[in-house]
């Protein structure tokens, strides 16, 4: 099934705040995003030399939506998280056909809904509970408009994504669903309870974002 790195979430009670610890931690800025009306939240981008990575927060400044957020924000667990800085959340994988990849990953991973964030528009996968696949273990689907990333408009970070550092209950499962989807060689995983790393290939070493 051909599928590809697009890029990782990392979530944020608040944004402004969450961003500066981020371009901190990495070296470098946060410099694109916007809004979602959809899911009532706001984000920054930074590219990286193989995707790109976000920085996730709720809006204040718009009302709630008229149902559960994406990645988790809505959960009392995520936002105690959130409460002690930025933390990892999950990844999202780009497919060329979307209802071909969401049958044949092996997990569910929600339904497919249409997304936009400006002139931007796209295709993803949510769970109806606006949950997390494997607890962001498993990556989400996105289905870009031929041509279209919001990469290509980002400045280049100079860092690069070197993998995915994980934890969970049932290893061998996570690997045999990233095996079909082409994407077991990002991962490094051992069992234990669900948990997720982002690892970056910087000028100065490697930087571990949990």
């Amino acid at each position: 099934m051909a599928s590809r790195f697009d890029h990782l979430v990392i979530g944020a009670a608040h944004l402004g705040d969450a961003a500066a610890i981020v371009e901190a931690q990495l070296g470098s800025e946060l410099t694109g995003g916007g809004k979602h009306p959809l899911m009532a939240t706001h984000n920054r981008l930074m590219r990286l030399a193989d995707g790109y990575l976000e920085v996730i927060a709720i809006n204040p400044d718009v009302p709630a939506p008229d149902r559960t957020r994406w990645y988790d924000l809505d959960n009392p667990k995520t936002a105690d998280r959130l409460a002690d800085g930025p933390r990892a959340l999950c990844w999202v994988a780009a497919v060329d056909d979307i209802e071909q990849a969401a049958a044949g990953c092996g997990y569910d991973c929600g339904r497919i809904i249409e997304v936009t964030r400006g002139d931007l528009h796209w295709r993803l996968t949510v769970p109806e509970d606006g949950g997390l696949a494997a607890g962001g273990i498993l990556p989400a689907l996105i289905e870009w408009p031929p041509g279209v990333n919001p990469v290509v408009a980002l400045p280049d970070s100079g860092l690069a994504l070197a993998g995915l550092r994980a934890t969970h209950p049932d290893p061998a499962m996570v690997m045999d669903c990233l095996d079909r989807l082409g994407l077991s060689h990002l991962m490094e995983i051992n069992e234990g309870p669900p948990s997720l790393g982002f690892v970056f290939d910087s000028a100065g070493g490697e930087i571990l974002v949990a």
